[in-house]
């Protein structure tokens, strides 16, 4: 009865070790198992276990070592360095960086300084999505898909639906929804995108930034019109 606890326990001390050599390789470098095994007080073959549970996961990844002075007979020694991935672990401060330079920008130049920044953050964006939409042609339906797909790639988990009034577009992520939260224009400018791409206007009606679990973005149809005939403004 005791096997469960005992493998949890070894679970635990694994997961322990794998952050002591994710922090070592955060505050020293590149690192080869040699070096790793005298600062942690394993075995090499201990250590490299940990290194290829990180591997795996895509958190380490390893490379030559640069030899100083004449080089020896046999295969260099593989170093193990952080990936992009492994260091996604430890805290950034991008989110307070990028929102004091708003501000910094706000004090200086004003409301429209900070327009003006959000109108060009999103240009390049807007023409990465709109190749990615050249080939859905001119239907409203393919249209929203194809732009969901390409926001997807974009990082913003998106997702086109169709309901009576033309089309929602869902967004379950927003890379900027801290900064977004001070600063609207951002949010301003990405729905003016969204509505040139799909070449009508457009609504948004829950964003992340204000605290809703989704970004949503009503696309109404051409052909919904009211009771009277006429289209909906």
């Amino acid at each position: 009865m005791d096997q469960p606890s005992e493998q949890a326990s070894e679970h635990v001390v694994d997961i322990r070790t794998r952050d002591r050599v994710v922090r070592l390789l955060l505050e020293r470098g590149p690192a080869t198992t040699a070096a790793l095994s005298e600062l942690l007080g394993l075995s090499p073959a201990a250590v490299r276990r940990h290194l290829d549970a990180l591997a795996a996961t895509g958190s380490v990844t390893a490379r030559d070592q640069q030899a100083r002075g004449p080089r020896g007979r046999g295969r260099p020694a593989r170093a193990f360095a952080l990936t992009d991935a492994g260091r996604a672990g430890f805290p950034h401060t991008y989110d307070d960086l990028a929102a004091t330079a708003l501000r910094y920008l706000a004090r200086v130049g004003g409301h429209d300084a900070v327009t003006a920044f959000a109108t060009e953050r999103v240009a390049e964006l807007e023409d990465r999505c709109r190749a990615a939409m050249d080939g859905a042609g001119e239907d409203p339906i393919a249209r929203r898909e194809a732009l969901a797909d390409a926001l997807s790639a974009e990082g913003y988990a998106a997702s086109a639906t169709a309901i009576a009034t033309g089309g929602q577009l869902c967004q379950h992520h927003c890379p900027v929804a801290h900064v977004a939260a001070e600063f609207p224009q951002l949010c301003e400018a990405e729905t003016a995108v969204i509505g040139r791409l799909v070449g009508s206007h457009v609504q948004r009606l829950a964003t992340i930034a204000h605290g809703d679990g989704v970004c949503t973005t009503h696309i109404p149809s051409p052909q919904v019109t009211t009771r009277s005939g006429r289209t909906p403004a």
